[in-house]
């Protein structure tokens, strides 16, 4: 009986572990979407990395010849330096400030 016990665990805590790693391979039931907060050390700001911003990272990168797939997180500080520069001459970055400020307001 014990070997049909320790069986029966052994599949309901794999069952647990699968069921888990799914939902973070789905995002978390976001619809595939998965925004997060980028903080800018040359600017001292923060920036939802939303479809908004993924507009204005491809925009650069094309305007810029570099890679518009390549995950920003891994860019070298240099290049994100570069985009931050850039990013805060163009597009509408006090919309941004706003977005962020009313998030921030909401989590409280």
């Amino acid at each position: 009986m014990s070997s049909r016990l320790h069986r029966l665990s052994s599949l309901l805590l794999a069952g647990a572990v699968v069921s888990s790693l799914a939902g973070v391979a789905t995002g978390c039931g976001g619809g595939g979407r998965h925004y997060y907060r980028v903080y800018d050390p040359y600017y001292t700001d923060y920036h939802q990395w939303n479809n908004d911003e993924s507009y204005y990272y491809r925009q650069w990168a094309d305007e810029t010849r570099h890679n518009p797939h390549r995950d920003f997180r891994r860019m070298p500080p240099g290049e994100q330096k570069e985009y931050w520069t850039w990013r805060h001459n163009h597009g509408d970055h006090g919309r941004d400030h706003d977005r962020d400020r009313d998030h921030d307001r909401d989590r409280h």
